[in-house]
């Protein structure tokens, strides 16, 4: 079944249509230094890690991985092959990283050495990479600021090629314990003559560990897909039973438990499986029309027919149903009826909010077609007239104002038209849902809910808007915040390395190579009454722009926000900026 071309629907009520300005608060931030006793495991790039990609998957790495499973917790690995954490209940009272894991001190002497990675997938059950390609699953009981636990190995295999953790998580199913870990690694490509000679590669593996206590987990399927760019963001869904990728250039699947798929055969299987609608239906601005093809001798006492406000069920008694689930939206099923003619179901509903067009009948259900009635059709083509002509127009350049490209802003420069959402099903290995993202640059990855997807933020004209993924909802991504102005303000931001938000969508933050921090606040009521001359208006809220300078040289690692606090991490130090001051002092 082919793909559903999706789109963002973007909520009214969060965006700030009448937003002024970021305001310079020359405010102070509390920032508190702390010293680290080994420095960060920085992996510098190889020679022969020239293209764009290993930029940004090993140059561009986040060091700083922050436990969004526990307030204020972070984690790093130093150079004595130590993964160290520290936590922040005390701003005052900060006390030194301690060590939690020690890698195999071997590690250093891997030709291929990337950057050691780590993904929380629990509350007590963490990803680790250790930057040669080896993959453990650890058992962290519960992190809390008071734990001394000691991490332990419940799980290590040999994966080939050095590769980051980008996602993980657990899940049951059979009562049996399923971890989903996401990998990224770079590889060579001969078959990309024109290109870098690389490709990137997605690994999706499925560990299932149906005795903890014993140690007994393995590797139960792992997918591969490949892209010709690295992707911008990936994640597992909470149930394993899909990925979804944001990414420049599209990814397919290329293998299955190491054996190459045979994409003509999948291909072969996908054309078998079309089949004719189940149903057809239209629809006006006040109601709805479906209509159903029965088998012959069907009367309506055969027909099961169950109609509430959100949820339909047509079928025969005794063979298939026609269609059942939740409806996109509400009917008033009193007002609503069906009629059988001439081996014919039809089916009548009328909907509570006049003026809604539907997308579809009933949410996530393929099987019906929709047909445009003929005022439809007709509305339709009058719209188009105006594109075209049935004079030759000799002179197309004649009315058109000469564009000057010196004139555009590098905030005004869009991703490729290949640029794209995509989820893809864990059984089919099909895309299901694709959103083009050319209109919509990639800002950055946050981490909201650590029981939900990542969330992106993606620039929407000049603001950046958040958007929450789900499973099984009506919307498949929602949006959940927005930070206004912050899509043209980013790109001005010339020496940005890391941006990202705070989990209540309080600020968002952007971070140079070296020493400074810029902090955007939402809107927030002020004191005094000001006046806008300029509209003529009274100003009852303003945000605030704050900018925070590091007092250190080296170059910045890491980079992560909770709702109080900002981490920055260097080569020697850890920086702890008190944003909100909502907790403890």
């Amino acid at each position: 079944m082919a793909a559903a071309n999706c789109s963002l629907r973007v909520d009214r009520r969060l965006i700030d249509a009448k937003f002024d300005s970021y305001r310079l608060s020359l405010e102070p931030l509390p920032t508190y230094t702390v010293e680290l006793d080994g420095a960060v495991a920085e992996v510098k790039l190889r020679e022969d890690q020239y293209t764009l990609d290993h930029m940004r998957v090993f140059g561009m790495y986040n060091y700083l991985h922050c436990d969004r499973w526990y307030q204020d917790s972070v984690y790093y690995v130093d150079q004595h092959e130590r993964v160290m954490h520290l936590a922040v209940t005390l701003d005052t009272a900060i006390s030194k990283p301690r060590e939690v894991f020690r890698l195999s001190a071997e590690i250093k002497s891997c030709d291929t050495l990337v950057c050691a990675s780590m993904h929380f997938t629990s509350p007590t059950w963490a990803a680790l990479s250790d930057g040669t390609g080896k993959l453990y699953l650890l058992r962290t009981n519960n992190r809390g600021p008071n734990n001394i636990d000691k991490w332990e190995i419940m799980f290590q295999q040999e994966l080939g090629e050095p590769f980051v953790i980008i996602h993980s998580h657990s899940y049951l199913k059979d009562n049996a314990n399923l971890i989903d870990v996401v990998l990224l690694k770079t590889e060579k490509d001969e078959s990309n003559t024109k290109g870098s000679g690389f490709h990137s590669a997605i690994d999706w593996l499925t560990i299932t560990c149906e005795n903890i206590e014993s140690n007994k987990c393995e590797v139960s399927r792992h997918r591969t897909l490949i892209g010709r760019l690295a992707p911008h963001y990936a994640a597992v869904e909470q149930d394993g039973t899909g990925l979804m990728i944001a990414s420049d250039k599209p990814f397919r699947f290329v293998q299955i438990d190491g054996k190459p798929i045979d994409e003509q055969k999948m291909e072969k299987m996908d054309t078998s499986e079309k089949k004719e609608p189940v149903y057809y239906w239209q629809q006006t601005d006040e109601d709805l029309t479906v209509n159903i093809q029965l088998p012959e001798n069907i009367t309506k006492q055969n027909i099961e027919f169950q109609l509430s406000s959100d949820h339909l069920h047509v079928g025969v008694k005794g063979q298939a149903v026609f269609v059942e689930g939740q409806l996109y939206s509400s009917v008033d099923h009193s007002e609503s009826t069906w009629t059988i003619t001439e081996n014919s179901l039809e089916i009548f509903l009328l909907k509570k909010n006049k003026g809604e067009m539907w997308p579809e009948l009933v949410i996530g259900d393929r099987g019906g077609e929709f047909v445009l009635n003929s005022s439809q059709t007709s509305e339709l083509n009058e719209r188009l007239l105006n594109l075209t002509s049935e004079e030759l127009n000799a002179d197309p350049e004649r009315d058109k104002q000469p564009c000057n490209a010196q004139e555009l802003e590098e905030c005004d420069r869009f991703p490729e038209d290949t640029s794209s959402l995509t989820r893809f099903d864990s059984n089919t290995l099909k895309a299901t849902h694709v959103v083009n993202l050319s209109s919509h640059q990639y800002l950055f990855t946050a981490v909201v809910n650590p029981a939900e997807m990542p969330c992106l933020c993606l620039r929407h004209d000049v603001d950046a808007l958040l958007w929450q993924p789900h499973t099984k909802q009506e919307e498949m991504w929602e949006h959940i915040g927005t930070f206004n102005a912050l899509g043209y303000v980013q790109a001005s931001k010339r020496e940005k390395k890391f941006a990202t938000c705070a989990p209540d969508h309080s600020y968002a933050a952007l971070c140079e190579c070296f020493r400074r921090v810029f902090i955007y606040r939402q809107p927030s009521p002020v004191q005094t009454v000001l006046y806008n001359r300029k509209e003529a208006r009274h100003v009852g809220q303003v945000a605030k722009q704050q900018v925070a300078n590091l007092e250190t040289n080296d170059p910045v690692l890491g980079f992560q926000a909770t709702s109080e606090r900002l981490f920055v991490l260097t080569t020697k130090n850890l920086f702890v900026i008190k944003v909100n001051a909502d907790g403890p002092q």
